[in-house]
């Protein structure tokens, strides 16, 4: 019995003799199969291969990024918060050796791994296990988990609290159970939002968008944009740090009331005419 990881997302799957005959997460709308098929490998394989490491970079006081390289599966980047006495790995990668354990136990370990949205589940129960963590995603998603554990715990509401300056919120969009995680110490406690890409910063690091889908070009209704900017200004942050290593370091809860407005402009037909 292996664990296949389907190679386009980097989700991993239930134990199986053989390759899964599909991966539900890249044949639903939001998602896609590579042109060239579906292709399946294994964690040990990926080791074995000498190919991939995942790096441990800081990115601000208490804040550290996680990479894998080269790029596999969607490429996004996890996150270590090490919050007041509890570590929480934001998202996470599909790949894992003796080396990153190394490294994550010098920085004190994982207590919890809290999950945006299943496009990045990827090998969280091997993390979960490795660092004997709590597993967190949203009740909501959870037809979207393709390898079950007693680590799990599937939380409901719009709010689940993980430590004193730790809290996921719920704001769904992307997907309904879409989650962001917000670091109430973070930057000098002005607050940092870790949001994957439920919300996700633009090329020039001064506005944010929101999306259905990404690689299909699929747009979320005006409505759902509207509400997820009433939901965000209920949270207190200075600074953004989406999946792919964009950062709106200051002005930030400005950024997304902006850019939910000329969302649901361009919507609306009042952006533009063309």
């Amino acid at each position: 019995m292996q664990n296949y990881i389907c190679e386009t997302c980097g989700v991993q799957y239930e134990g199986s003799v053989n390759e899964p005959h599909s991966c539900k997460i890249c044949e639903e709308e939001r998602q896609y199969v590579s042109s060239k098929g579906q292709s399946w490998t294994t964690l040990e394989s990926m080791v074995e291969s000498g190919t991939y490491k995942t790096e441990v970079s800081m990115e601000e006081e208490n804040l550290y990024r996680l990479q894998t390289s080269p790029s596999f599966g969607i490429g996004q980047t996890a996150y270590l918060v090490k919050g007041n006495g509890y570590n929480v790995l934001w998202d996470c990668v599909s790949y894992i050796d003796e080396h990153t354990i190394e490294v994550i136990q010098q920085l004190g370990g994982i207590d919890a791994i809290a999950l945006s949205h299943p496009h990045y589940y990827s090998t969280q129960v091997e993390w979960a296990e490795t660092f004997n963590a709590t597993l967190y995603i949203h009740e909501d998603d959870k037809k979207w988990v393709t390898r079950m554990s007693e680590r799990i715990v599937f939380w409901s509401g719009d709010t689940q609290e993980l430590s004193e300056d730790i809290v996921l919120q719920r704001i769904g969009g992307h997907f309904k159970g879409g989650t962001i995680l917000e670091w109430k110490e973070g930057n000098h406690q002005k607050g940092v939002l870790l949001c994957g890409d439920i919300v996700r910063i633009v090329a020039d690091r001064e506005w944010v968008s929101f999306m259905y889908s990404y690689p299909n070009f699929i747009p979320l209704p005006g409505d759902t944009v509207e509400r997820i900017s009433q939901r965000m200004e209920e949270l207190t942050f200075n600074r953004i740090y989406d999946a792919f290593n964009r950062v709106i370091k200051e002005g930030a809860a400005e950024s997304v009331q902006r850019s939910a407005k000329r969302y649901v402009d361009a919507l609306n037909g009042m952006l533009f005419q063309t």
